[in-house]
């Protein structure tokens, strides 16, 4: 019954375009999902059900292309309670990624089949176990700040035949008793590239992770020169994961509430709707992440309102009605105006795409830059 599932999941992936090797078709086909999710949360109301192996439903939905949470808030308590008939809240710190994102970022990153790999964000352990398959789990190196984690998963994939190097650690420091790497995927989101990765990676080698960014977050691939340096593209293909924990956003909620608080700002109309900023779909996004870096958005459940808020004060609050927008905004600098002349210079400039924009690392010093690592748009990256 589980083999059927995970050859239906692993067509689903084929067909949709995001698992095309023939070597990592047969790695979602032969690892046990279910190995690795006894249990999870699933979204209800405004929190989360626990829902163990065994319960009606369990195993369609470990075979959904769904993210399936596991931990909330790092707390081991919330699944008591969850579990006693509980509807808790809190915020994930520990998931199985969605199976479409996972499979972009793992053919991503180019693996030959020998290729020595370090894994930051052991999470499930159900990655670590693909990687396993697909590269010997002698050449696979993971780490997890969570030791908790690193033990359930590590007791997973031994049930799964596989005995990677399972350390407990900061990922943001890699493994530099392993090192050297050819391959270091991150499986959580990053602020900015820790030089210690590209360190770590024989030049010439590939890195692959998710930038952790309030707006136009996405996946990049670098690839390892000498000493901390490295380059590379914005990918195309989008994809969004928990942030390391040293790398979290503030949480918008205190600025938030200032604003609320003494909400008295210029208010106008505006032809430009939030989504074309803020939806992972718009073509405008990344291009308007860049000029609108630090910028946190906050959705307060008001129909139709969006707020954009920078730590500086400055504020803006957009709202939809009857298909016409209005903004108020406040602060040091109006943000829309800037949003606004986003969208103009992203005309002038073609409308370029996530995949237009490239990476520079040398260091702490991290970058931006649109088309070529010489041209004269760059942003720095991090803000």
């Amino acid at each position: 019954m589980a083999l059927d599932r995970r050859r239906a999941l692993t067509a689903r992936l084929r067909r949709s375009g995001v698992l095309t090797e023939a070597a990592w078709l047969a790695a979602f086909e032969a690892v046990p999902r279910e190995t690795f999710l006894s249990r999870f949360f699933v979204p209800v109301g405004g929190g989360w059900r626990a829902v163990a192996r065994g319960d009606d439903g369990w195993l369609d939905q470990v075979y959904t292309d769904q993210v399936l949470v596991t931990q909330l808030d790092g707390d081991e308590s919330a699944w008591d309670r969850a579990r006693a008939g509980d509807v808790v809240t809190g915020t994930p710190t520990c998931s199985s990624s969605m199976p479409t994102i996972m499979a972009i970022m793992l053919e991503a990153l180019r693996t030959g089949e020998r290729a020595r790999v370090l894994e930051i964000g052991t999470g499930t352990g159900y990655n670590t176990a693909l990687l396993c398959h697909r590269v010997g789990a002698t050449n696979v190196s993971t780490v997890d700040i969570d030791g908790a984690l690193v033990r359930t998963a590590g007791a997973a994939l031994a049930e799964a035949g596989y005995e990677p190097e399972s350390v407990t650690g900061d990922g943001a420091r890699g493994l530099p008793g392993s090192a050297p790497f050819d391959r270091v995927l991150c499986t959580c989101a990053v602020s900015g590239i820790p030089p210690a990765w590209v360190e770590q990676t024989r030049p010439g080698g590939l890195l692959v992770t998710t930038l952790n960014r309030p707006i136009g977050a996405g996946l990049v691939r670098l690839v390892a020169e000498e000493g901390t340096v490295a380059h590379g593209r914005v990918l195309s293909q989008d994809g969004r994961f928990m942030p390391l924990r040293a790398h979290r956003h503030a949480d918008p909620g205190d600025l938030l509430a200032e604003v609320r608080d003494t909400e008295a700002g210029h208010s106008r109309r505006t032809s430009l709707p939030a989504s074309a900023v803020l939806s992972p779909s718009s073509p405008l996004e990344f291009f308007a992440s860049l000029e609108l870096e630090g910028v946190l958005p906050a959705y307060p459940g008001d129909d139709g309102v969006v707020y954009l808020l920078h730590p500086d004060g400055s504020w803006v609050r957009h709202a939809e009605r009857n298909g016409r927008y209005s903004v108020a905004q406040g602060g040091p600098r109006f943000l829309w105006d800037l949003a606004e002349q986003a969208r103009v210079r992203w005309r002038k400039l073609g409308k370029p795409g996530r995949s237009r924009f490239g990476v520079t690392v040398d260091g702490d010093r991290q970058e931006f830059w649109l088309d070529e690592p010489g041209s004269p748009h760059r942003w720095r990256l991090g803000g």
